[in-house]
C-alpha cells in the first residue's frame, strides 16, 4: 500500500543509494502520515538512515507505508505520544511480529525505540521492544548502526549484550526487575550479568547546530512548513517541566553557522517558517535572528513561533509577527499566583504579564493563548481565584485582544523534582470551576481533559508490570473506564490505578527508572524538589 502522499514531498538532503549488502529497515511513526511527517525528530531520524549507503530504509505509519523490506533486520519506532503505544502493537501484529521481545527469534528484526516518551520512562513499554535508544539521536543512532553491524550475523542474544555496551542504549530484557511483593513497590532492578551496566546514562549532543526539517509537504498537519530548532531545553527549569529537565543543559543553535544557513534553505522550497524550541526568545542572540528576518525578502514568509518566554515579548517581536502573518503569541503562565510560581521555580511576576499582552497588541498582535495548569504541588484555593483575578485584569487593560487560557492538570514527570507527587484528586473540580469563572468574561477557556491526566501519570509513572495493562487496554478500547477494567482484572498481580496516579512517593522508594540515568542526579532533584516545599502553606507529604 505505497501511497501517492510520498509524491508530494520536497526532500532538503539526498537519499544515499544504498549497497548491496545494505542492511533493511523499517522505520515507523505509531499515527497518521500527516501527524508522524509534521514531528522533526522522526523526520531527522529518517534521514540520518536515508543518507547511510549501508542502510536501507523504508518508512511506516498507519495509514500509509512506503515498500517494505521482506525480512527487515532492524524495525524502528519514534515515539512521541503516550497512547500511540496501541498503534506500535498494532503495527508489530500486522507485521507477523511477536508483540512481547521475549517471544522473538533469530529470524525477527531488532525492534528499536527512541523520541520523547520512551527517553522519559520506558518501562511501562519496555516488554514490548529489544532496544530503546535514551536521549539525543545525533550521535547515538550512528552508534546503534555501527555495533550492530559488527554482530549483524551473530544471534539475536548476542545482538542484544553488544547493543547493551553502547552508551545510552538500553536493552530491557538485560535488566531483572524485583518488587516487594506483586503488587508493591520496587525493591531493586539488576542486569542479568556483570557485562551489562548497572546505569544506562542518557546522551546528550552538544553541538551549536541543531535539528532542520528534512522535509516539506502539504499534506503534514502544518502544512508546507520547514521547521528549524532554536533552542534545546529551556533555562528556566520550571519543577514539573520534562522538556526542560530531560533535555539539560539549555543549548542554542549558532545563528551565523546553523540558523541563517538553515531559513535560506528553508525559504527556497517553502515561505512558512516555524521556529521551534521550549523558550525560542530566550537563545541569547534571538534579537539578531529577528532582525534577519525582519528584512524585506522575507516579507512574504509566514513566520510561526513555538512558545515565548513572557518577559521577552517585546513591541518589536510583536510586530515582526504581525507582519510575517501570525495572529497569535503563546505563553506559559502556569499560575495568577505568585506564591505558585515560586513553588515551581516560574521567575515571572503578574505586571511582567500584563506588559506582554500590552505589548503583543500594541504590535498587531489579536490572539494571545496563556498556559495554565491546575493541581500543582502545594495549590491552595486562593491560587484559583489569584488565576482569574489576573486574566480579569488582562481582559481588562487590553481589550479587543482575544485571550484564550488553555490549562491542564499537573502530571507528574520521571527525572524532574515533581517526580514523587501524584496527581491532585480535585483538579478536574478545579478546570470546571475556571471555566466557570472565566467564560463570562469573554475569555475562551480550553481545558485538557483530566482523564487523559490521569492515563498520561500511569504511564509516566509506570513500571514494566503495565505490560499486561496496556495489553488488556488495547482490546477494550483506551478510555480510562478501560484502564480501570484492567486493573480489576490484574487486583493483586499489580498495584492499583491510585499508586502509580495519585499518591505521593516517598523518596525513598526506588523509581521504576532509578537503573535510567538523566541530566541531573536523584539528590539534585530532592534539593529542587525541598526548595519547592519550603514555600508549601500546608504539611509538607514528601520529604
Amino acid at each position: 500500500m505505497t501511497s501517492s502522499v510520498f509524491a508530494t514531498e520536497r526532500l532538503l538532503f539526498t537519499p544515499a543509494t544504498p549497497n548491496t549488502d545494505a542492511i533493511p529497515t523499517i522505520f515507523a511513526f505509531p499515527n497518521d502520515y500527516t501527524v508522524g511527517i509534521t514531528s522533526l525528530g522522526y523526520q531527522v531520524v529518517w534521514a540520518t538512515l536515508a543518507m547511510r549507503s549501508d542502510m536501507q530504509v523504508s518508512r511506516l505509519f498507519t495509514d500509509t507505508h512506503e515498500q517494505l523490506p521482506r525480512e527487515p533486520e532492524i524495525l524502528g519506532f519514534s515515539m512521541s505520544w503516550e497512547l500511540d503505544y496501541v498503534n506500535i502493537l498494532n503495527l508489530l501484529e500486522s507485521l507477523e511480529i511477536p508483540i512481547r521481545a521475549a517471544y522473538r527469534g533469530d529470524h525477527h528484526p531488532i525492534v528499536f525505540g527512541g523520541g520523547p516518551v520512551l527517553t522519559a520512562n520506558p518501562e511501562p513499554f519496555a516488554d514490548f521492544f529489544d532496544v530503546i535508544l535514551l536521549g539525543d539521536g545525533e550521535n547515538l543512532l550512528g552508534n546503534f548502526i555501527d555495533v550492530y553491524k559488527e554482530v549483524r550475523n551473530a544471534s539475536r542474544q548476542t545482538k542484544l549484550l553488544a547493543l547493551a555496551q553502547v552508551p545510552g542504549i538500553y536493552v530491557p530484557s538485560l535488566y531483572e526487575v524485583f518488587y516487594h511483593a506483586l503488587d508493591g513497590t520496587v525493591r531493586s532492578i539488576q542486569p542479568i550479568s556483570t557485562e551489562i551496566p548497572a546505569v544506562v546514562q542518557k546522551q546528550t549532543y552538544r553541538g551549536d547546530i541543531l535539528s532542520t526539517s528534512t522535509v516539506v509537504t502539504e499534506k503534514a498537519a502544518w502544512e508546507n512548513i520547514y521547521m528549524v530548532e532554536v533552542v534545546r531545553s529551556c533555562p528556566e527549569m520550571c519543577r514539573f517541566c520534562l522538556a526542560s529537565y530531560l533535555t539539560l543543559p539549555f543549548r542554542t543553535a549558532s545563528v551565523e553557522g546553523s540558523l541563517i544557513p538553515a531559513i535560506e534553505k528553508g525559504i527556497s522550497v517553502t515561505k512558512r517558517i516555524g521556529l521551534l524550541g521550549a523558550s525560542v526568545t530566550q537563545h541569547p542572540e534571538f534579537e539578531r535572528l529577528l532582525d534577519h528576518l525582519n528584512q524585506p525578502k522575507y516579507d512574504d514568509v509566514r513566520l510561526s513561533i513555538a512558545s515565548v518566554r513572557t518577559n521577552t515579548v517585546t513591541v518589536k517581536l510583536a510586530e515582526i509577527l504581525a507582519k510575517r502573518d501570525s495572529r497569535s503569541l503563546t505563553i506559559a503562565v502556569e499560575s495568577g499566583s505568585e506564591n505558585l510560581r515560586r513553588i515551581i521555580n516560574k521567575k515571572l511576576q503578574n505586571d511582567e504579564i500584563i506588559q506582554a499582552a500590552i505589548n503583543a497588541k500594541a504590535g498587531g498582535l489579536t490572539n494571545l493563548k496563556l498556559y495554565g495548569m491546575v493541581g500543582i504541588p502545594g495549590e491552595e484555593p486562593e491560587d484559583l481565584e489569584q488565576t482569574v483575578a489576573m486574566m480579569r485584569s488582562l481582559k481588562k487593560t487590553v481589550p479587543g485582544l482575544r485571550l484564550t487560557f488553555g490549562c491542564s492538570t499537573f502530571v507528574p514527570k520521571a527525572h524532574t523534582p515533581f517526580q514523587w507527587f501524584g496527581v491532585n484528586r480535585q483538579a478536574e473540580k478545579r478546570l470546571q470551576l475556571l471555566q466557570k469563572q472565566l467564560k463570562p468574561q469573554g475569555i475562551e477557556f480550553r481545558p485538557e481533559s483530566y482523564n487523559w491526566s490521569i492515563i498520561q501519570a500511569l504511564l509516566s509513572r509506570g513500571d514494566r508490570r503495565l505490560s499486561h495493562l496496556l495489553e488488556l487496554t488495547r482490546n477494550y478500547g483506551d478510555s480510562l473506564g478501560s484502564y480501570r477494567r484492567a486493573f480489576k482484572q490484574l487486583k493483586g498481580q499489580i498495584p492499583n490505578l491510585d499508586f502509580y496516579v495519585h499518591d505521593n512517593w516517598s523518596t525513598d522508594i526506588v523509581l521504576p527508572w532509578n537503573h535510567l540515568q538523566g541530566p541531573l542526579p536523584q539528590s539534585t532533584l530532592i534539593k529542587h524538589l525541598a526548595d519547592a516545599t519550603s514555600y508549601f502553606n500546608g504539611s509538607n507529604a514528601i520529604l
